[in-house]
């Protein structure tokens, strides 16, 4: 398989477990180049890169973008879930491209707003259509979670990067007292991700078991299966509990970044929720914000159900850039 030298962007998307990569022109992904591999197989991203690009028949891209799950600073990226460091050296050896970036992974879904197919967009909640140049928020639930405001300026795109997902998690009673409890022991803090990801759900499962007196455990998978089946009620308890605390910390959310453009949930486990979400009390505890209830309403929610959309946004980003550079 050959591709036209310097013609491509090579753009990357790095999870906890896999790391998917791909060619783009423009802004859309190049059919049949979307390839997936174990992060276990390599002892880091640029192995993975050379490993792409001889898949590809030794493309030769003119820009390349990675996403990665973990914070970027100065260039620089340390995984959160995974042992691997990435800079823009790294990536520039590994493809030899003009232009290099390295986004967070949600930043990557931020800039993805607005070129993805409308057929993969679900809206869970109504909300008044936002402006323009309104404000969207990204949630991310998989591996870990995390959430990212998207911000329209006149000079473009900004999406800011943050680790939410690392603050407390929120306490409304007694129950979701002991499971923060009960979840704190594996780092001694109670951290948002470690309830509201894949992880997560399975240890609100484990607690829920603790609490009836009856240990068990069983995997995110067999969970959400089980809540479609019908064949294990407490799976249903530990997705209702899981949901309602989704709901809980993406209103507080809403409230810190005011996204009138809507929220956006995004992430293998919101895709895997999204049937789920309104019946197991997504939206009432979205709105439980006392006599900000009803400002609420303000806010769409929806869930993006493209699993390449960090790959299109790492895209847009590189098209982006490539603009401000002729234009500066």
């Amino acid at each position: 398989m050959g591709h036209p030298a310097d013609t491509y962007s090579l753009v990357a998307d790095i999870g906890g477990t896999n790391t998917r990569v791909a060619l783009a022109d423009g802004r859309q992904i190049v059919a049949g180049t979307i390839r997936r591999y174990s992060n276990t197989q390599f002892p880091g991203l640029e192995s993975v890169l050379q490993r792409y690009i001889a898949d590809e028949g030794g493309v030769d891209p003119k820009a390349a973008c990675v996403a990665v799950a973990g914070p970027v600073r100065e260039g620089r990226a340390n995984m959160t879930n995974l042992d691997w460091t990435i800079d823009k050296e790294t990536l520039a050896r590994a493809t030899k491209a003009e232009t290099v970036a390295i986004l967070n992974d949600l930043q990557a879904q931020g800039h993805a707003l607005g070129h993805l197919d409308a057929s993969h967009i679900r809206s869970i909640l109504p909300g008044p259509e936002g402006q323009p140049n309104a404000a969207r928020l990204v949630v991310g639930v998989g591996t870990g979670f995390n959430a990212a405001p998207v911000f329209e300026l006149a000079q473009g795109r900004i999406v800011a990067p943050s680790e939410c997902g690392h603050a407390n998690l929120p306490i409304r009673n007694e129950m979701e007292l002991r499971l923060c409890q009960f979840v704190s022991t594996a780092h001694g803090f109670p951290a948002v991700e470690d309830v509201l990801s894949g992880r997560g759900l399975e240890r609100v499962y484990a607690f829920l078991s603790k609490e009836a007196g009856a240990p068990s455990e069983r995997t995110a998978k067999d969970i959400m299966q089980s809540c479609t089946d019908g064949s294990d009620k407490r799976a249903e308890e530990a997705a209702r509990l899981f949901t309602q605390m989704l709901g809980t910390v993406c209103g507080n959310l809403s409230l810190i970044q005011l996204p009138f453009g809507g929220v956006y949930l995004v992430g293998g486990v919101a895709r895997a929720f999204a049937p789920h979400l309104m019946n197991f009390g997504f939206g009432d505890a979205f709105r439980d914000k006392g006599r900000f209830a009803g400002f609420m309403s303000n806010f769409a929610v929806h869930v993006i159900e493209d699993d390449y959309a960090a790959l299109t946004g790492s895209a847009a980003h590189l098209v982006a850039l490539s603009e401000q550079s002729e234009s500066a």
